[in-house]
């Protein structure tokens, strides 16, 4: 075996492992919480009343009991949005694998929680326990793309990012195993399905301390260079090439001695404004085009189809399943397509299923066959939001913005992308009951803009450097400001960027 055969397999094998260590304990446990909690609703409302009556001696009255149960499923959402803003000041002040590690320790007490409930006879102990879930998996979703965009060569970093997304819908698939009723999923065992996330949690509490830090926190934010070879050196499985060394070090070049930027300096920092937004409406649009308003019909349109109601768990495993496998197809492809087309291709294809959806629903009853044109609608909404948008979502922060700014930039994102799944939870229900049929046509408004937003706004940054990616935005930063300043700004300052926008073009011809 030749020399360059052994340091790609060492180099392979390396950073799999870094990346399924990482994931397991991390967006893996996204998907799973997402979908244990479906499972148990009817045991657990059934407990809330339960409780309630050895309490005071009477029964909660149904909207009671649902209120209760909407709080339990919206605290995972708000757990998550204060777990996007903790994720920014843990990367920076514990590193990123240091932070995911410690991430742990919220999971943990929400399993000893979870589990206890019942026990206790206490409903109340499940809602600070899907909070913390919900806390984990916010630092887990910010924290590990950024680990893995930072620890990935430049060759193989959208591939190994967008690994994020595939643990994801293996998480969602399997918690829907996990669900069924021959597993953990009865009246008996749902305390132990809502504490099992504690399983991949020591997993990764096992294995993660044998790998790397992030070689570019350990240069650019440590100014460790030998900690930093040597993390290379373990992820490449090889010497470390001057051409990827030179591309860290120019970047620590670039920072300076600042320090890494609060959310409130990335907010009011015009020259990033661009980048923000682009990542501030991919991150909102992942959350508000419905891919997870669809798992609500799912059941409904399964029925509809004839499928006996004690299968319908089954059939459900079909839609995490299409996400898990349209992911694993989006990865093998995106560093052949491009970040930005998959993104398009993805949302445009879901505003297309979403009518043909709308049509199949307006039909049904009066058209014979249409509970089965649903059930194709549902499955090709879900695999074309696997895609694109499930998973190039979460690279663009690492790719857009440098190692300064990138913490910040996933807190923004972060947060965006929970608040808008809160309000879809919340408002989903009303949506329901004011459209009927017509329900999904926002969502599918909501692909077409940002089908076109990401059309004229996002460059391709496939097989670019960092400092590539943000000398294009630069570029793009010094013509809109002159375009939009040129009659408003002083003389001098005209002549200025003038002689700016004239030094990129001499550079491009260069």
């Amino acid at each position: 075996m030749s020399r360059s055969t052994e340091d790609r397999k060492g180099c392979s094998l390396t950073l799999a492992l870094t990346v399924c260590s990482a994931a397991v304990g991390g967006t893996l446990q996204y998907g799973y919480n997402l979908a244990i909690i479906n499972a148990p609703t009817v045991y657990v409302q059934r407990f809330i009343n339960e409780t309630c009556v050895e309490r005071w001696g009477t029964p909660l009255e149904s909207n009671q009991v649902v209120l209760i149960w909407t709080l339990i499923v919206s605290a995972f959402s708000l757990g998550g949005l204060a777990g996007s803003l903790l994720a920014g000041p843990m990367a920076i002040q514990f590193g990123r694998k240091q932070t995911l590690l410690l991430n742990n320790c919220f999971l943990l007490i929400s399993a000893i929680m979870a589990l206890s409930s019942r026990s206790a006879r206490s409903f109340e102990m499940i809602i600070p326990a899907r909070l913390l879930v919900g806390v984990n998996a916010g630092v887990s979703m910010n924290v590990q793309p950024m680990y893995f965009g930072e620890s990935a060569p430049k060759a193989l970093r959208g591939a190994v990012a967008f690994s994020s997304a595939v643990f994801t819908a293996m998480g969602i698939l399997l918690g829907q195993v996990t669900g069924l009723t021959q597993v953990l999923g009865s009246d008996d065992l749902w305390p132990y399905l809502l504490a099992s996330n504690a399983v991949p949690g020591l997993l990764q509490l096992l294995t993660l301390p044998w790998f790397p830090e992030s070689p570019r926190y350990l240069l650019i934010d440590k100014g460790d260079r030998d900690a930093c070879s040597h993390a290379l050196t373990r992820l490449r499985g090889c010497d470390v090439s001057d051409a990827e060394m030179e591309e860290i070090l120019e970047e620590q070049k670039a920072a300076g001695a600042t320090r890494a930027k609060s959310l409130r300096e990335l907010l009011t920092n015009q020259s990033l404004r661009r980048q923000l937004c682009i990542v501030m409406a991919a991150s909102s649009a992942m959350m508000l085009c419905g891919n997870d308003s669809i798992y609500f019909f799912a059941s409904y349109i399964f029925q509809e189809a004839g499928i006996p109601t004690d299968k319908i768990q089954y059939a459900t495993i079909g839609t995490g399943a299409c996400e898990f496998i349209a992911s694993i197809v989006s990865n093998l492809l995106i560093e052949r397509l491009g970040r930005r087309l998959l993104l398009i291709a993805g949302y445009v294809l879901m505003a297309g299923w979403a009518v043909v959806f709308t049509v199949a629903l307006s039909l049904q009853g009066k058209v014979a066959g249409m509970p089965y044109l649903s059930m194709v609608c549902i499955f090709a909404y879900i695999l074309s939001f696997g895609l694109g948008p499930a998973g190039v979502t979460g690279i663009l922060p690492t790719e857009l913005f440098d190692q300064m700014a990138r913490p910040a930039a996933y807190m923004m994102a972060g947060s965006m992308m929970w608040i808008n799944l809160f309000l879809v939870g919340m408002m989903f229900p009303f949506i329901v009951n004011g459209l009927g049929q017509f329900c999904f046509i926002p969502f599918c408004g909501v692909c077409v803009l940002s089908a076109i937003f990401i059309g004229f706004a996002l460059p391709e940054t496939k097989g670019k450097t960092m400092a590539q990616i943000s000398e294009e935005f630069d570029k793009r930063n010094i013509k809109g400001l002159t375009s939009a300043t040129q009659n408003h700004l002083p003389l001098q300052e005209n002549q200025h960027i003038n002689d700016l926008s004239s030094e990129h073009l001499e550079a491009e011809k260069i």
